[in-house]
């Protein structure tokens, strides 16, 4: 299983990478079926084993569950398992940081503003609107993650 999550990632961000090389229509289809079928075989793994916690399969497929999650085409299942992820996280099985992302990618997608600042617009290379921004950067510190300008700094230098 660990083996599989961290595979799928990985060939996730191969056609994303190359898409990002080179767009074409076909390119796009294929990442978008790569994400399909990936969220597909986490789903599967969800039903019966419950979130690959970092206790269950190990750090790096845990977080390889996570990117497949992030790209999961279906909303719902991104909500349902942002509360798994949640108990996890409460529970210690689980980094909080896995948390603030899948929490910031649902609130953006249903339009409400983020906790942790994860999410940056592509259009503008800004964050999404965030929940009570005077003490963002301490909720960032909570979970592990450095100030939101420190964020926006390596953005700008990789961009």
């Amino acid at each position: 299983m660990a083996d599989e999550l961290v595979r799928r990632a990985e060939a996730d961000r191969e056609v994303t990478r190359e898409t990002g090389s080179a767009p074409t229509a076909e390119r796009r289809r294929k990442v978008a079926e790569c994400r399909r079928g990936n969220a597909e075989a986490l789903a599967v793994i969800v039903r019966r084993h419950g979130w690959p916690t970092v206790e269950a399969v190990g750090g790096a497929a845990s977080t390889a569950a996570l990117m497949i999650l992030l790209h999961a085409p279906d909303l719902d299942f991104r909500l349902r398992c942002r509360d798994l992820v949640a108990q996890a996280t409460a529970d210690g099985r689980c980094p909080a940081v896995h948390l603030a992302y899948i929490a910031d990618h649902c609130a953006v997608e249903l339009g409400e503003p983020q906790f942790y600042g994860t999410r940056i617009n592509p259009a503008t290379l800004r964050p999404y609107p965030v929940r009570r921004p005077q003490t963002l950067d301490e909720r960032r510190r909570d979970v592990g993650l450095g100030p939101l300008e420190e964020q926006m700094r390596a953005l700008r230098a990789h961009g």
